[in-house]
């Protein structure tokens, strides 16, 4: 399909049904041309992943669409978009609205999405050379929306120039709130628990002590040191939380050894060994100025060794790498009292039938406060000593901005 949104020069956008559609390089200079970090969940070798693993498929309910915004036929912009034929693997929840709709007469699904599939972290979504660009996408997208019926247009965790070029189209606009721990210059763990107070000082100590006091070894990989042993023990861990969680996991086998070859660079897999074998780990990506830590999974208990595994390790590695925070995934306040600490994540949201669109646009205003309520009322809990620069806490810009 092709559409020309009303802007200057004259724009053309159409849709593509699969990510090989459009040059790797061609794709990824346009996420670095965005301006923002890099982020791993955009990139062609991430989107591709899950294409060519059938994780993302119509038979997965994920349609790829992506949005492509060509100049005098070159490329100038796109998106990750997706036919969503339900609400699973996104994160920002919608199926009340759904249900609401479809109560009404209605029929929600298929749904278009922008975003990166089953992936909770903030990043660019209309990617292209300068504002204009994004701008035009931003517009051009809901143009898409209203040519192919759908019902609305979801644009999940988005980063702020997202927010700055989509001002002038007819999103309505979420607030979520997620858990991220933020650097803020330690040299090292322990300069990090300083700024605690005593007792979280002493009881994130005891935590480290006791996960690993039963003999345990913990060892953080990266590239070729994880080997094909270590993901098939690790497919192991992955299935287990996918069933526990979600009832089946979201991700094949394929896609792990995909990108194994495609993305080694960008992994980071913290293991935990008993004897020598693998009993537990956490993949983690990294970004141009974060550690994502997106799964994990455990085929033995010990006490607290989540918390080691998946957020103390996590601040070791960007520590000694000068990131600038670690995204735990979504949810869990308990990641508080570890020093993580609550920000606002956004979306935006276009809605096709009027009369739904002011019955969300309602609940959205009164979920923003609440929202922002909450974050004020959890500041109170931050393990931080009173008068640290992270005492209170409150809401952080996403502005340079799984599941564990």
């Amino acid at each position: 399909m092709s559409i020309i949104p009303d802007e200057e020069p004259p724009y053309g956008l159409k849709t593509l049904d699969t990510i090989e559609s459009i040059d790797a390089n061609v794709w990824d200079q346009l996420c670095v041309q965005t301006g923002a970090s890099y982020n791993p969940f955009i990139s062609h070798a991430f989107l591709a992943a899950l294409e060519k693993s059938n994780s993302v498929c119509e038979n997965a309910g994920w349609v790829p669409r992506h949005l492509l915004l060509e100049s005098q036929g070159q490329a100038v912009g796109a998106a990750p978009a997706y036919l969503k034929l339900h609400s699973r693997g996104e994160y920002i929840f919608d199926h009340h609205w759904a249900d609401a709709y479809q109560r009404a007469g209605g029929q929600y699904y298929p749904k278009l999405l922008i975003a990166a599939p089953f992936t909770p972290a903030t990043g660019p979504r209309f990617l292209g050379q300068n504002t204009s660009v994004r701008t035009a996408l931003a517009q051009g997208a809901c143009e898409v929306a209203k040519a192919l019926r759908v019902s609305s247009l979801h644009v999940n965790f988005v980063h702020e120039s997202d927010i700055i070029c989509s001002a002038n189209a007819p999103y309505l606009h979420r607030e979520s709130a997620q858990y991220h721990w933020l650097n803020r210059g330690y040299e090292s763990f322990d300069a990090f628990l300083a700024a605690l107070s005593s007792r979280k000082r002493k009881a994130i100590r005891k935590e480290r002590r006791q996960a690993i006091e039963s003999g345990l070894t913990i060892r953080q990989l990266r590239a070729d040191e994880i080997t094909q042993d270590l993901w098939d023990a690790f497919w192991v861990f992955y299935q287990d939380t996918g069933a526990r969680k979600w009832g089946s996991p979201y991700l094949t086998r394929t896609f792990f050894s995909i990108i194994a070859d495609t993305m080694a660079d960008q992994l980071l897999m913290i293991v935990a060994e008993n004897r020598g074998k693998p009993i537990a780990a956490a993949l983690n990506f990294i970004g141009g100025d974060a550690l994502y830590g997106r799964y994990w999974g455990c085929t033995e208990y010990h006490p607290f060794l989540h918390f080691e595994i998946c957020y103390y390790q996590a601040i070791d590695f960007a520590i000694e790498h000068n990131l600038a925070r670690v995204e735990a995934g979504a949810q869990g306040e308990h990641k508080i009292a570890r020093g993580y600490e609550p920000v606002t994540t956004k979306s935006l949201h276009w809605i096709a039938d009027p009369g739904f669109r002011v019955a969300i646009d309602n609940y959205l205003a009164a979920e923003r406060s609440d929202n922002a309520a909450e974050i004020d009322y959890l500041a109170d809990f931050a393990p931080f000593k009173k008068g640290n620069p992270a005492d209170p806490i409150r809401e952080q810009s996403q502005s340079e901005k799984g599941d564990v």
